[in-house]
C-alpha cells in the first residue's frame, strides 16, 4: 500500500470520526439539523485549516478540495438519521454509553489528523522542522474539536479533558521520531494507534494532569 493510499484512508477514516464526534455534541445540546452539520463539519476540518493558514496554503485546502467536506457532511446525516430513527432521548445522551462512544470517536479523529497534520508538513517541505511538525500535527488534532467547543459554548476538551493535546503531542514526538528509522506509512499508522490508546485508557483509568487547586 503506498503513502498516497495510506494517507488518505487514515484522513477518511480521522474526517468521519471526528465529525460524528462533533454532531453528537451538536445533537446533545439540542442543536437544529444545520447546527448539527456545522458543528460536525467544523469539528472534520476545523484543524487542517488552522494548519493550512499557519503554513500558509491559501486558500486552506477544504475550500479547493471539498471531498473531506463532503465526507464529514454525509457521515453527519448518517448519524443524524441513526439517531431520529431510532427516538434516542436527552437522558440516553447523558449516559455512560453515550460518552464512551464521544471518547472513542474523538479518539480516532485526534490520532488519525495528529499523524495527517505532520504528513501535511512534509510535503510542505517543512520536514527538517522537528518543532513546528509537531506542533502541526497537534494543531491538526485538537484544532476542530477546540472550535466545536468554543462553538458549542463549553470549556475546550484539550484545557480539561484526560490528557488529550497530551495524547497527540505523544503521537506527534512518536511520529518524527520513527519516520527516520521505520519510513513514512509505519510511523503514521503506529503514531496513531498510539493516540488512540492513550485517550481510551485515560478515560479508563482517570489519566489528568494535576489542576492547581488539586482536584481531577
Amino acid at each position: 500500500m503506498n503513502n498516497l493510499t495510506v494517507f488518505f484512508l487514515i484522513e477518511i477514516i480521522g474526517t468521519a470520526a471526528f465529525s460524528c464526534s462533533g454532531g453528537m455534541v451538536a445533537i446533545k445540546k439540542q442543536l437544529d439539523l444545520l447546527g448539527i452539520i456545522v458543528l460536525g463539519v467544523t469539528t472534520a476540518v476545523g484543524g487542517g485549516m488552522l494548519r493550512d493558514l499557519i503554513i500558509g496554503i491559501h486558500p486552506p485546502t477544504l475550500f479547493v478540495n471539498p471531498v473531506y467536506v463532503w465526507i464529514a457532511f454525509l457521515s453527519v446525516l448518517i448519524l443524524f438519521a441513526i439517531v431520529r430513527s431510532h427516538q434516542v432521548t436527552l437522558e440516553m445522551l447523558k449516559s455512560d454509553i453515550y460518552e464512551r462512544i464521544l471518547n472513542f470517536l474523538d479518539a480516532v479523529g485526534l490520532g488519525a489528523f495528529t499523524v495527517v497534520g505532520i504528513d501535511t508538513a512534509i510535503e510542505a517541505g517543512f520536514g527538517n522542522y522537528h518543532f513546528l511538525m509537531i506542533f502541526l500535527g497537534t494543531i491538526t488534532g485538537v484544532g476542530g474539536g477546540l472550535l466545536r467547543d468554543i462553538m458549542a459554548g463549553q470549556t475546550p476538551a484539550i484545557l480539561k479533558k484526560h490528557v488529550y493535546a497530551c495524547a497527540s503531542i505523544a503521537g506527534a514526538v512518536c511520529y518524527v521520531s520513527l519516520i527516520q528509522w521505520i519510513g513514512n506509512d509505519p510511523s503514521m499508522v503506529i503514531s496513531a494507534l498510539l493516540v488512540v490508546a492513550i485517550r481510551i485508557l485515560a478515560r479508563k483509568y482517570r489519566w489528568n494532569l494535576p489542576t492547581a487547586m488539586g482536584k481531577e
